[in-house]
């Protein structure tokens, strides 16, 4: 080592706890005057402290978040540390990995660590050996200690002792024990009375506005208080199925009887949760949304990822979709999309179809008639009700659709035999993009075809437009667009009459849409040359 060149020492000290560091000299002050002593042992070596502190108190070895050590490491990236000194290693981490991240900083940057009651040094394979040997324990310990934490937590819970967190609404907190609070407790009762009587959440939490009810008020450490709001949906939903109001306690998934008094009766808080799990099965059918999808939870994609629904304003109209859920896939893996009219079509024709229609083998069978009848029942169902009843009918037909490039998939267990069947649509789906457009089956499973909407409003713009430039006829469709655009929609109305019959009737090329129509570069005069161009020969 260089003895002219001098070292800047940084000390780092830590304690899991807050527990003694009020006092004058606690344990963070001990760890730094040891240190400090064993800078000045060095001082011959060039060493020097630096007066910075780099204290974490309160906090785990465990990970790195911890501000002290945080700044620590921006200093050492800055390279204004050469030595980290610590009393023991596992007053720096306590975690192999953390270990290894800070070790790779400290390499990149030149600096090195020592303990000073454990001879280490990082520079050699032999001392990252031993370093990593004793992290090892230090982290087994780590990880023992948690679990006996998290044991005692779990046989103190199933006695019914209150083992901290937020103090529920109606109850007070005396000697590590709930007592009901008179006055919180009746408001709790007024609440879930009030829920019984309205079925539902938003007008509950309108209605308790109004009365001017509050949450606790609560004063912190810090001198912040926080609380004295009015209750929120969120607030009222944990409320109303907490099973502490009953007198007991919840751990994992099972409920034990409560060292504290119940704020609530069982029968109303049994009443309150069949309303709530009611309410839950109206919204997942779509009884509650104001636009309900019919495929919801039903849909995959061509890479069998959920499809959720999404939808589109423009203009004060609302386009439908099914996209791939983006938390499912990877941020740079492709994301689908689907028109959900023409799909949601398609779905319930064939479906209905199928149900109609079954096979010959059960058609004589006299032991599966009511099963046929009921079967049929469901296939007039489907074709009459609204969404919500189709969307309960899939559900029970426990349905699930798969869209590919090529064809769509349905899923469904049959009323006929109770057995589970595959039905293959020939629909064609063409992909342009991350989009896939559905067209209607050619084959004449069950499902008609169907014009593009968008397609159909492009054409009486087109002759909208045509009329209004040529004939000098005011159109309130078109007069508030650029004469350029004008004179692009206009020209669509010299398309061939093949071309705009087959546009009424859905039968244009897959490929075709409003917007590449719209943007087509030149249309020819001559109809043959247009059908070539737009792939109708």
């Amino acid at each position: 080592m260089d003895r002219s060149k001098k070292l800047r020492c940084a000390i780092y000290t830590r304690k899991s706890t807050e527990e003694g560091l009020e006092q004058e000299f606690n344990s963070l002050d001990a760890q730094r005057e040891s240190c400090a002593a064993y800078i000045l042992s060095q001082a011959h070596e060039g060493w020097g402290n630096m007066p910075e502190l780099y204290d974490d108190g309160g906090y785990s070895g465990g990970n790195m978040n911890r501000p002290g050590l945080a700044q620590l490491m921006l200093d050492v990236k800055a390279g204004k540390i050469d030595v980290i000194v610590v009393y023991k290693v596992d007053r720096l981490t306590r975690s192999l990995a953390d270990f290894a991240k800070i070790v790779e900083i400290l390499d990149d940057a030149g600096a090195s660590f020592v303990s000073v009651t454990q001879a280490f040094n990082t520079t050699s394979s032999m001392g990252r050996l031993t370093l990593n040997v004793l992290l090892s324990f230090a982290q087994f310990e780590r990880e023992v200690t948690s679990e006996r934490i998290r044991d005692k937590f779990a046989a103190s819970k199933k006695k019914g002792m209150w083992m901290g967190g937020s103090i529920p609404f109606g109850y007070r907190l005396e000697k590590r024990k709930l007592l009901i609070d008179v006055e919180e407790a009746e408001k709790v009762r007024h609440i879930f009375r009030r829920y019984a009587a309205l079925n539902s959440i938003p007008q509950l939490q309108l209605e308790l506005k109004n009365a001017g009810y509050r949450t606790r008020s609560r004063a912190l450490k810090t001198g912040q208080t926080i609380g004295g709001v009015e209750f929120g949906t969120g607030a009222l939903a944990y409320m109303l199925k907490n099973p502490v109001y009953i007198g007991k306690t919840a751990h994992q998934g099972s409920l034990y009887d409560g060292e504290h008094n119940a704020i609530i009766d069982q029968e109303l808080f049994d009443e309150v949760q069949a309303i709530t799990k009611s309410n839950c099965h109206d919204a997942m059918l779509g009884k509650r949304a104001a636009n309900p999808s019919l495929l919801t939870g039903m849909l995959l994609d061509p890479d069998g990822n959920a499809m959720s629904p999404v939808q589109a304003r423009k203009k004060d109209r609302r386009y439908r979709y099914y996209a791939t859920r983006v938390d499912l896939i990877d941020p740079h893996s492709k994301a689908w999309r689907t028109s959900a009219g023409p799909l949601e079509k398609i779905v319930i024709a064939e479906l209905a179809a199928a149900l109609e229609n079954p096979d010959l083998r059960y058609a004589n069978d006299i032991r599966l008639q009511d099963q046929l009848r009921e079967a049929q029942q469901i296939a007039n169902k489907l074709r009459s009700s609204g969404i919500v009843a189709q969307r309960s009918i899939l559900m029970d037909l426990k349905t699930i659709a798969a869209i590919s490039e090529e064809k769509l998939t349905l899923s469904y267990e049959c009323p006929i035999a109770r057995e589970v069947r595959h039905l293959v649509v020939n629909a064609n789906l063409a992909q342009k993009g991350s989009n896939i457009r559905i067209l209607p089956s050619k084959s004449g499973n069950g499902a008609d075809s169907a014009a593009d909407t968008g397609l159909l409003e492009l054409i009486a713009k087109a002759f909208a437009a045509r009329q209004h430039l040529f004939e000098a006829k005011p159109n309130p469709i078109v007069e508030d667009f650029s004469r350029r655009h004008q004179i692009r929609l206009a020209r669509l109305s010299c398309l061939s009459p093949e071309i705009i019959a087959a546009i009424l009737s859905g039968k244009q090329p897959a490929t075709m849409t409003a917007r590449s129509l719209l943007r087509i570069g030149t249309l020819p005069l001559c109809w043959n040359e247009q059908n070539k161009q737009l792939g109708f020969s």
